[in-house]
């Protein structure tokens, strides 16, 4: 087991921005490796944000971004619990994100409990008769059908579209980690995109 000195405290601290018992719990239940102390704290971070995802945000800020070509822009409101948190350079650097990402991928709704019945209805005759049309076997249609609609909350709901700078991540996982890192519940309330000629 690695001694766990003050400085490797340190470095897991600016690594993570947890706190120093965090961290040193952290390494003490990895036996001082650094790579492990992270995911563990990680994983401690995310169960925590899904119980801070219940308090309630209050606070927080407006970001707009406007593309270059001054034909289209965003405003997205993001609700923290308190200032402090609404004024850190994360907070920020996600308000900001959140714009562009709003700007550029043009969700219409922000989560799937936002789309109304009568779109869903909609997009499920559509399919159901592309589906049939196709040859598909009619025993499989609904659930075929119920993959196409979580591709149609992927497109079209903030929260669940992929992020612009990395498919691998969706918009609510930068706002979960967040959360874990930054120990408030995050909100993204509501949200505008204007395009010129829309």
């Amino acid at each position: 087991m690695a001694e766990i000195t003050a400085a490797i405290v340190k470095e897991l601290r600016e690594r993570t921005g947890s706190g120093m018992m965090d961290c040193k719990k952290a390494l003490a239940e990895t036996g001082g490796d650094m790579e492990k102390a992270i995911d563990y704290l990680r994983e401690k971070g995310l169960a925590k944000a899904a119980k801070k995802a219940e308090r309630t945000a209050s606070d927080g800020r407006v970001f707009t971004y406007i593309h270059s070509n001054f034909k289209i822009g965003a405003m997205v409101e993001i609700n923290s619990e308190t200032d402090f948190v609404a004024k850190t350079d994360e907070f920020n650097e996600l308000g900001h994100e959140v714009a562009m990402q709003i700007a550029a991928a043009n969700p219409l709704y922000l989560v799937p409990e936002e789309v109304p019945e009568e779109v869903l209805n909609r997009e499920r005759d559509v399919y159901r008769q592309q589906l049939i049309d196709e040859g598909k076997p009619a025993d499989r249609l609904d659930k075929i059908i119920e993959g196409k609609l979580r591709k149609y909350y992927e497109s079209n709901c903030l929260l669940e579209q992929e992020y612009i700078r990395d498919s691998d991540k969706k918009i609510k996982d930068l706002v979960t980690a967040l959360i874990a890192k930054l120990g408030e519940n995050i909100v993204i309330k509501r949200f505008a995109r204007f395009a010129i000629g829309e």
